[in-house]
């Protein structure tokens, strides 16, 4: 790794000072010393700054169906979303009849989710998956029932017609933008073309910090949707710990080319919440890290140039071919760029590594390559590295203003946060809400840790894996199933998408293989996706890296014996995997429990492979 000798491009980090306590219970409290800054009441009162400071700054932008940046300022989206506040006001809504928002990221949904917050009524951003993917509609019907919503948007008809036929409530305002398509619906310009009133003055000297800005919709482990209440102090407070542990976007505000959806919190909250918070400009990415999405992503990237760059790991992986053949694209992509930021899943190191190698190569620097440990329930913002790392998985330690706490979990070591950032729980659903919080309103964040060095918790944590997908087998052996996915993701790079692991009281571990099916390609000559899958290349090719991963071994939790590559995508309806792409480990077993039948049978079928 010859980039290590390079210099970093200039950053600065508050002080990594901690202190630690231990409770009676031998719980482990860590908490900074370095305090967090006053934050605003809500976080409209940014969009009020920077509409004083810098009215004329492009603060969202969009293409627009000819290909051009249609653009809106800090001034035209403060009167925007006053005029939806306005005509929000004036409707039956509230949080018991909230807003409900179906369709993806643009600059309408930012003004109405906007609006909404001036006006104190709840929005609730929905995946648009939802809507246009699943084939029952059973997760929206879930997410219905629980917020009863008073107001539904879409950006266009056509799309969700048969969501919107299926269960939209009869007493429900429906809001198009776009064309209705013979949908009976509000044009949403009848919402920003309402003129605001002193009623708007009103209603936003109202809200305060425990006033309930939006329900974020979250599955978790179990596949239920979860409305995870955000709260004016969450939003805010998350934005001041973001720019405690990030101060450069105080002189050099954050450009952001962005396609992650706003229904979850890494965008929703984090993201847009960093570029409003700071007076930075947000470019929505039209693009996707997929076969068909990545070129307009490229083409986005080159022309906006941003500073900080913020994706999943498939989207770098997606990205990195592009800084790798095109040099001209690789210069203006580092030219000011100060932060590559991963969220969702970890990083494998090949990747990281040779993202480090190409920003020396064309500027000279390293870039910062950062992530952290958050959730929904925590805004997200949690625990930081307060230095620059040089290898995947170090999430640091907790961020100003937040507490954590490490409780025994058997062979692990639990998480658990409080402060101002944390949700005060599930919208609706009291149980769940009582179930995540321990006695001492410590969030319960499901998530590891292990020390980087247990004779000083200064020098942060690793993240660990979930506690709930670990399992032993029939040795009572533990597998730790976080460490082993990201050692086999890292290994089986760029064939692997995920892998699912088997094995709970079982004389070995076994795996359900999804493979990279684009990847994949590259080793054989056509066919459709499924054929790919069963080519006897591919099959050979994962036969290969299990045998190398099998010797490299250091005992029976971290060796797969035999494997399946899975010809059948992760199904978004079985609750198998998010619209982000995050897997869900417990229904993917629990929906091909054949298959895993089929693994640990005496006389394994030809489609399993055995190492």
């Amino acid at each position: 790794m010859t980039y290590l000798s390079a210099p970093v491009r200039q950053v600065r980090f508050p002080p990594a000072d901690v202190e630690c306590s231990t409770h009676p219970d031998g719980s482990l409290v860590v908490r900074p010393l370095h305090p967090l800054g006053p934050y605003p009441d809500k976080l409209t009162e940014r969009l009020d700054h920077w509409a004083a400071h810098a009215p004329d700054r492009v603060f969202l932008a969009e293409r627009d169906p000819n290909g051009e940046w249609r653009t809106a300022t800090y001034a035209q989206m403060r009167a925007s979303a006053r005029n939806v506040a306005q005509a929000l006001l004036e409707r039956p809504l509230s949080a018991e009849r909230p807003i409900a928002i179906l369709s993806g990221n643009d600059i309408e949904h930012a003004a109405l989710g906007l609006g909404a917050m001036y006006a104190g009524i709840p929005f609730a951003p929905i995946s648009p998956a939802y809507s246009l993917v699943s084939s029952d509609f059973g997760k929206l019907r879930l997410i219905f029932d629980i917020l009863t919503p008073g107001l539904v948007f879409v950006s266009d008809g056509a799309p969700f017609r048969k969501a919107i036929e299926a269960v939209l409530p009869p007493d429900a305002e429906l809001v198009i933008s776009g064309d209705p398509a013979g949908l009976k619906a509000t044009p949403f310009s009848v919402l920003e073309t309402t003129s605001a009133t002193s009623a708007v003055d009103r209603a936003c000297a109202a809200v305060g910090p425990d006033t309930i800005a939006k329900f974020l919709f979250t599955s978790g482990s179990t596949g239920t949707p979860k409305g995870v209440i955000n709260t004016q102090r969450m939003l805010c407070s998350n934005q001041e710990i973001v720019r405690t542990m990030l101060p450069f976007v105080v002189d050099d505000p954050p450009v952001l080319c962005d396609w992650l959806p706003w229904n979850h919190t890494f965008a929703g909250n984090h993201d847009f919440g960093l570029v409003l918070y700071n007076g930075g400009s947000y470019y929505i990415d039209d693009g996707r890290p997929v076969a068909s999405g990545i070129e307009a992503t490229i083409r986005n990237l080159d022309d906006v140039r941003p500073n900080i760059f913020l994706n999943v790991p498939r989207g770098f992986e997606m990205v990195l071919p592009y800084l790798r053949e095109r040099r001209e694209f690789r210069d203006r992509f580092f030219q000011r760029l100060r932060l590559m930021y991963y969220a969702g899943a970890g990083l494998s190191q090949p990747v990281w590594d040779e993202l480090q190698e190409l920003a020396v190569e064309s500027c000279g620097e390293r870039i910062l390559m950062y992530t952290g440990l958050g959730s929904t329930e925590t805004g997200p913002a949690a625990l930081f590295p307060y230095w620059e790392e040089d290898r995947a998985g170090h999430v640091g330690l907790p961020a100003p203003g937040v507490e954590l706490k490490l409780v025994k979990a058997g062979q692990k070591t639990e998480a658990r946060l409080r402060g101002p950032s944390i949700t005060p729980g599930y919208w609706r659903q009291p149980e769940l809400t009582r179930a995540v919080f321990d006695e001492e309103g410590f969030y319960c964040l499901g998530d590891a840790l292990q020390f980087v060095d247990p004779g000083d918790p200064g020098k942060g944590f690793i993240f660990d894996g979930r506690i709930a997908e670990d399992f032993k087998l029939a040795t009572g052996t533990w597998v730790s199933v976080g460490p082993l996915r990201a050692k086999f993701l890292g290994a089986c790079a760029p064939y692997l998408r995920d892998i699912v692991f088997a094995g709970h009281d079982g004389p070995y571990v076994a795996a359900l293989i999804f493979p990279n099916v684009e990847a994949c390609r590259a080793l054989v000559t056509g066919g459709s996706d499924a054929e790919v899958v069963r080519n006897e290349q591919v099959r050979a090719k994962f036969t290969k890296l299990l045998q190398e991963l099998a010797q490299a071994s250091t005992g029976s939790a971290s060796r797969v014996a035999r494997a399946m590559l899975m010809e059948d995508p992760p199904s978004l309806d079985a609750q198998e995997v998010t619209d982000k792409g995050s897997f869900n480990q417990r229904a993917v077993l629990r929906n091909r429990a054949a298959l895993v039948e089929e693994l640990y049978a005496p006389e394994p079928s030809a489609r399993v492979i055995r190492i």
